[in-house]
């Protein structure tokens, strides 16, 4: 017996409201729950929030890429050869058959030419491991200019600090490992530095080569740190950054009703899944493309690597190339002392500014919470125009890490633009002095007109394009409030704090200083403080909406523990 439905009556379909959980998660949630107690754990982690901002993604590069990475690793590791045994060669690449090398040299060869999908996955893997150190390293930016590192995220910046550190050493030991002459004379720099190391060298060098360079053990060796430490420690280190960032919320740029304690966004199901499921399709589709398309690392054209041999206009990979550069800038310098040698030539530009760097990314959030006295909790991003001595000094570095990464390639440079490679050294030892000074002032000029045009346009406005006469035969263009969302991305700024006590003319009620400045180091503190803390621009939107140029830190406990997400 059929039924019909008359044109009068009206057939309804529910509608899931915000709040309810989809059927999806809640059939996933049941099963699990009634097997192991998870229903409770998935329903609040899958409807967790994420903010939408699309330098949040940058991160995400690096992420695919070490999954990438693991891949294709896993495919070379099948027919790579980590072995220094002398062989003939008897592949399918004509110009080197009967030229002596390598085992892991040949088993490069064979990987490249010889099996199916070996080039491509070879190339995919290198390029890969060009994105996971850039992605890692613009992520680490986007993180610095917004202050996204300060309470509670300082153990997260300090594990990134790590990660990044590990990725250039385990790009170094992945570099090495087809032992072909552009590798080689990168392993032999390596060795160079090693062995000039004081009191320890020799023995370091000796250890890891298995005796007299190039001995028969490194190949080995590096081996083994590329493919099973190294990876494992950056996978724990991974997870512990994605549990961090899990439990402490997400930061979220300023704008409407965005504040410290909620988060506003999308869930991270469905909504966050799609995103990051269509990311990393994207991510694996650019570097296959490369891999196709874009030929990187041709070891073939190279040759086996023997120490008596170099090959002309060598350059390592981008992540590696500003000590390549320190190294060429440095002036021939030694100091004997005690029957010992010290080559400061090669020990400082080797150790001085990667420690430059990576020590002063791991203190910056303690010496600035120093300088400031700023112990709160900030789930709300800076813009880096309204911090401009802390995009400052990151655009100064950025110019001394940059500098040094060009003038590694000097001698190409001279070549091609008919230099003498005296004078782009020379330049490139002055420069590296002046250069970050000269970002540093512009750069802090840049921050503060940007903050008075955005104060310009909190108070007067936008352009409307339309034009008014007025009675005294004037022309005017009227000005109109900008958008919402514009305004409360611009009235988001909260000025940077200061140490109580450390604003001028300020102390206690009988002229005298803090305790905490009191002495040449307070002294010191209270004027960092002045000059780095405080409202440079004051934003007043003619509704009371101003920021308090005195504004100081809160020395205590944080504003509050957990927060609330807000779809």
């Amino acid at each position: 017996m059929s039924a019909k439905i008359g044109i009068n009556e009206k057939s309804t379909v529910h509608q899931p409201s915000i709040t309810e959980t989809p059927k999806a998660i809640a059939g996933v949630s049941t099963y699990l729950d009634d097997r192991l107690g998870a229903g409770n754990f998935l329903k609040r982690n899958l409807r967790k929030i994420f903010p939408d901002h699309w330098s949040f993604l940058l991160g995400e590069i690096a992420l695919y890429s070490f999954i990438i990475l693991l891949l294709t690793g896993t495919f070379l590791t099948f027919w790579f050869k980590p072995s220094m045994a002398h062989v003939v060669y008897d592949g399918v690449y004509e110009p080197l058959k009967g030229v002596g090398m390598s085992e892991a040299y040949a088993s490069s060869l064979h990987i490249s030419l010889e099996v199916r999908g070996g080039l491509l996955m070879r190339q995919m893997h290198h390029w890969a491991a060009l994105l996971f150190v850039a992605g890692m390293m613009v992520h680490m930016l986007r993180v610095f200019f917004t202050g996204a590192y300060r309470k509670p995220r300082e153990l997260n910046w300090l594990i990134g600090i790590l990660l990044l550190t590990l990725a250039l050493v385990e790009g170094l030991t992945g570099y090495s490992l087809p032992d072909d002459l552009l590798s080689g004379a990168g392993l032999r720099i390596t060795e160079g530095v090693m062995i000039s190391l004081p009191l320890v060298g020799s023995y370091i060098t000796f250890f890891l080569f298995g005796g007299e360079y190039p001995g028969t053990d490194i190949i080995s060796r590096f081996f083994t740190l590329h493919v099973l430490l190294i990876p494992g420690i950056l996978l724990a280190l991974i997870s512990a950054h994605m549990i961090l960032m899990w439990v402490q919320k997400h930061t979220q740029m300023p704008g409407k009703d965005r504040k410290n304690t909620n988060v506003v966004g999308a869930p991270f199901y469905p909504a966050f899944m799609a995103k990051a499921g269509a990311y990393f399709l994207f991510t694996f589709a650019v570097t296959a493309g490369l891999g196709t398309f874009a030929q990187i690392n041709p070891i073939w054209l190279f040759g086996p690597y023997t120490p008596a041999d170099i090959s002309a206009g060598s350059q390592p990979d981008f992540y590696m190339g500003f000590l390549e550069g320190s190294l060429r800038l440095m002036p021939a310098w030694e100091i004997n002392f005690l029957g010992y040698t010290l080559p400061l030539s090669v020990i400082i530009p080797a150790l001085l500014p990667l420690g430059i760097i990576m020590t002063g990314l791991a203190l910056y959030p303690f010496l600035e919470q120093w300088v400031t006295g700023d112990r709160r909790e900030h789930h709300v991003c800076d813009r880096p125009r309204n911090n401009p001595h802390r995009t400052s000094i990151g655009m100064a570095a950025i110019s001394f890490y940059g500098l040094l990464w060009l003038l590694g390639a000097n001698d190409e440079i001279s070549a091609k633009f008919q230099i003498s490679l005296f004078v782009t050294t020379i330049v490139g030892r002055v420069l590296v002095f002046v250069l970050p000074v000269v970002t540093y002032i512009v750069t802090y000029s840049i921050c503060i007109g940007l903050q008075r045009k955005d104060a310009e346009v909190i108070g007067h406005g936008v352009e409307s394009g339309v034009i008014k006469r007025l009675p005294s035969g004037e022309y005017i263009e009227i000005h109109v409030p900008p958008a919402d969302d514009i305004a409360d991305h611009m009235l988001g700024k909260r000025p940077v704090a200061m140490l109580p006590g450390a604003g001028d003319g300020e102390a206690e009620p009988e002229g005298v200083p803090p305790k905490a400045l009191r002495g040449p180091i307070g002294k010191l503190r209270a004027k960092m403080s002045r000059a780095y803390g405080g409202e440079k621009v004051a934003i007043d939107d003619g509704h009371g909406h101003h920021d308090d140029h005195g504004e100081h830190a809160a020395i205590g406990a944080g504003d509050g523990g957990h927060s609330n997400d807000k779809k």
